[in-house]
């Protein structure tokens, strides 16, 4: 086999993840970029036969992977882009999936989420300020990302049809297209509802809400992208004095977290989340350390520290 033939396979994969799995175009990108690392590592090395691989090749781009310096959640999701790709050749005869199978994807979750304090998360949400010129835009961006927890593609993909303010709750898409039902505290309701009357009235963003009835838009009035959300959770977590590191998807994780803290049960979470698997949802259990500790301290005959008694 050619390495012209890999490339027309990934192109295949593609299309295949788009039209018969229904999956998001930036999960399909992805995928993409993950497969073209690998194909260029195939071409580095002269490897041909990538239809039929063996444990020992698959190692060796694994340890490309890590020469290359990627964390590891990235050698994770590389691996699980190749292992999706195996089986679809192998769906089409073209390959044999069971070397890719037993490839051992590093732990995802080896580095605990970078997780705000709550205090923390205040002095975030509190960062706009009034004479901004975007303030109740800014404001309400980052009252709906901490109150739903959700991805920074749902919530810049989020219609003004799908949020229902005097219900109290939003509507977003997901992974897959995957709809769920996420409610709204009072702060995000009161955020959302002055941002919103004055977009209707032109005094944010280009002069109302875009054709396509996004929610959050430019200052042209076209719905604002994911680089642009992050750009501004930095900006914003400068003025703030918090860490560098925090992301739009720090805020998913500490909504996550704080609501396990608050008494949640996992499965509320999962669906909180739409997480596919509550496997998933799982690793916020090792962030909050403090909770099961005050529950061993409640619970358990020596928890206390004492004696249990007679």
């Amino acid at each position: 086999m050619s390495l012209a033939e890999l490339q027309s396979d990934i192109g295949a994969f593609r299309h295949y993840l788009r039209a018969e799995r229904g999956m998001a175009d930036n999960t399909v990108q992805a995928y993409g970029r993950d497969l073209q690392r690998f194909a260029r590592w195939c071409a580095l090395v002269r490897y041909h036969e990538y239809a039929a691989p063996t444990l020992q090749v698959l190692a060796r781009y694994v340890a490309f992977l890590h020469d290359e310096q990627l964390a590891p959640p990235s050698v994770a999701r590389h691996l699980v882009s190749l292992k999706m790709f195996y089986r679809f050749l192998r769906l089409e005869e073209r390959a044999d999936a069971s070397a890719v199978d037993l490839l051992g994807s590093p732990k995802l979750w080896e580095r605990v989420p970078h997780v705000l304090a709550p205090a923390a998360v205040e002095q975030l949400l509190d960062a706009p300020r009034a004479g901004d010129r975007f303030f109740l835009r800014d404001r309400a961006l980052l009252e709906t990302l901490y109150a739903t927890g959700c991805r920074a593609s749902e919530v810049v993909g989020l219609k003004a049809a799908d949020v229902y303010l005097d219900a109290a709750f939003l509507k977003c898409f997901g992974k897959g297209g995957k709809q769920r039902v996420v409610p709204l505290g009072r702060p995000a309701v009161a955020a959302l509802r002055a941002y919103l009357e004055a977009l209707g009235q032109g005094k944010e963003g280009g002069g109302g809400e875009s054709a396509a009835g996004n929610v959050f838009v430019s200052k042209t009035g076209r719905p604002i992208t994911r680089i642009l959300l992050w750009a501004l959770v930095k900006k914003y977590c400068r003025r703030a004095g918090l860490s560098a590191k925090v992301s739009p998807h720090t805020l998913r994780h500490s909504f996550a977290t704080h609501v396990l803290s608050g008494g949640a049960d996992l499965r509320t979470v999962q669906e909180l989340l739409g997480h596919a698997s509550i496997q998933t949802t799982q690793h916020y259990t090792h962030v909050d350390r403090d909770r099961l500790k005050a529950i061993h301290r409640k619970f358990h005959p020596r928890g206390a520290g004492g004696e249990p008694a007679a």
